[in-house]
């Protein structure tokens, strides 16, 4: 980095001490925009880098909550909302025992230039608990997210902030989250929440997008150097929502998925994962892997170890945070991957950035390639503000195109700035070029 921009940087660590995840993202983005910051020597004027990594407000209460035996639970509730210059604040919750206010502002400074790169009208923010939703049941859940949104409903709605899901956050959660600010606010604000049901607002094809967008834009990568993923041999972290649809996506390509993975151990299924299996065993039973090779015994199941040392042509990690490390990145290398594209927000460490570029491995991050679900979501404020529902194949058609469209515009930026290929660099800039000039229009605020 720049030394005016390193000096930067070491003020942002400074001022929001034990918080690696943030620090992490930040680094990321200033490494890649210097030469958008020589271009435009107006944003160092307006002190741009020093507004964007500070949000605009944080927001941090108590959750109470009573179990099934009658105890009373407390946990810690987070919104950060992080910047508004291209519309309301959006963004999703995510509940998980890991969830601290360094977790959350990482996810909401990535979300401001993954929702500028969808081209739509939305801002950036991130919120959630370190509350634990595996193990309770349904009722817990429920008082836990009318306990939690009793309290955000003062800092939300369809103008202001619209929070959605994330890990830990599916259409249970959201129903009962919406349920209780219908109950609170007297009014019915479709808007107000995206990832809603099908039977009360909610958007076709919003499940799948995450997933189906992040093989979109993989397509999109593998087409540029006239490939396709006829053929292909994928390895997908996670057996989730995301990671489960992007599995679908690929084999309705013409790939074949041969891994995924939980916190235990990795599948490894040599004829593809069988979906109808793998989401018996995870969205129904709610079991581990280990169920799905008694349904289908030539697969096998790997305890304590990670995909990524299965020899494949693409990795899409769909899980977590910094999953792939230098050693993973080594070991895809050497198993001859020649593409990773995360589903997952900053699955990729920087040291495994750098071995995968030196090997000449194309890299897509998390904020162009899984913007998809923050895309359809855009799009459900937009059906629901206009009292519209449409069909699968419409959304499908528009979270292809907008996948499309964000390819093109990181490509072309790239390409602008003499960094072809450098997809990294391409999205940072474009994403920032955005806000910042939306941020000089809107004066010192």
């Amino acid at each position: 980095m720049p030394e005016t921009v390193e000096s930067l940087y070491a003020s942002v660590v400074t001022r929001n001490p034990g918080e690696p995840e943030f620090h992490q993202a930040v680094r990321e983005v200033l490494e890649s925009i210097g030469p958008a910051l020589a271009r435009h020597p107006e944003y160092a004027d307006a002190r741009i880098i020093e507004r964007i990594c500070e949000p605009e407000r944080q927001i941090i209460f108590r959750v109470p909550w009573e179990d099934d035996r009658g105890r009373i639970r407390v946990n810690r509730g987070f919104r950060v909302e992080f910047n508004s210059a291209l519309g309301p604040f959006k963004g999703g919750l995510r509940f998980h025992p890991s969830v601290y206010l360094g977790i959350v502002k990482f996810l909401g400074f990535e979300q401001i230039f993954k929702n500028a790169l969808t081209g739509l009208p939305i801002g950036a923010g991130k919120g959630g608990a370190d509350f634990d939703p595996k193990g309770r049941s349904d009722r817990e859940v429920m008082r836990f997210c009318q306990s939690f949104m009793t309290e955000l409903y003062r800092h939300i709605g369809a103008e202001t902030d619209v929070p959605a899901g994330d890990i830990g956050v599916g259409s249970r959660e959201i129903g009962y989250l919406f349920g209780q600010y219908k109950r609170i606010t007297n009014r019915y604000e479709s808007g107000v929440l995206t990832g809603k049901g099908l039977s009360y607002g909610g958007a076709q094809a919003r499940t799948e997008a995450t997933g189906y967008g992040a093989v979109f834009f993989a397509e999109e990568m593998l087409h540029q150097t006239g490939d396709s993923l006829q053929g292909k041999r994928v390895v997908v972290s996670g057996s989730g929502n995301v990671a489960s649809y992007a599995i679908e996506k690929v084999h309705q390509l013409g790939g074949t998925v041969v891994a995924c993975s939980d916190s235990a151990g990795y599948l490894l299924d040599e004829k593809g994962i069988d979906l109808d299996v793998l989401r018996e065993v995870k969205e129904h039973r709610r079991s581990r892997l280990d169920d799905y090779v008694r349904e289908v015994p030539h697969a096998v199941v790997v305890a304590d170890r990670t995909p990524w040392e299965v020899p494949c042509d693409l990795a899409l990690p769909c899980a977590t945070q910094n999953e792939i490390g230098g050693a993973e990145a080594a070991q895809l290398v050497a198993g001859g991957c020649v593409a990773v594209v995360e589903g997952a927000n900053m699955p990729t460490t920087p040291e495994a950035v750098r071995i995968l570029g030196r090997a000449g491995v194309r890299f897509a991050p998390g904020k162009a390639a899984n913007a998809g679900g923050v895309a359809v979501s855009a799009l459900e404020m937009q059906q629901n503000a206009s009292r519209e529902s449409w069909t699968f194949a419409q959304s499908e058609q528009r979270l292809r195109e907008t996948m499309r469209d964000i390819h093109a515009r990181c490509w072309a930026t790239a390409e602008e700035y003499g960094l072809p290929g450098d997809y990294v660099a391409g999205a940072n800039i474009n994403g920032f070029r955005r806000v910042a000039e939306a941020m000089l229009a809107h004066g010192l605020v």
